[in-house]
């Protein structure tokens, strides 16, 4: 017979398991809540983005961008760069380029 048995008993396994899966059940959930936040970061970061090619646009043609489609169409910003990662369509009152959503 084997005296020398190294290795781990089902308790052991067991208990390990759990608080993996208490770890898990902690941590997962922030990582999604994270994630709206990020797209706006990005939307955040579109925005500006397409704000500097407007600015440009208007030094370029001596006149201020009236329409989003008008910096698509000069080749200032490419079709996919009107719609931010979480879905809202920039517009652009004034000069000024701003999500749909946004009260600005």
């Amino acid at each position: 017979m084997l005296k020398n048995q190294n290795g781990f008993t089902l308790i052991e396994m067991l208990f390990v398991l759990m608080i993996i899966s208490v770890l898990l059940i902690l941590i997962v959930p922030s990582f999604s809540s994270k994630s709206s936040g990020i797209h706006d970061q990005g939307c955040d970061a579109l925005v500006q983005v397409v704000q500097a090619q407007a600015e440009m646009y208007q030094l370029n043609e001596s006149k201020p961008v009236t329409d989003i489609q008008n910096l698509v169409t000069s080749d200032y910003i490419s079709s996919d760069q009107t719609t931010c990662p979480n879905g809202d369509e920039l517009t652009i009152k004034s000069g000024i380029v701003q999500k749909s959503g946004s009260k600005e």
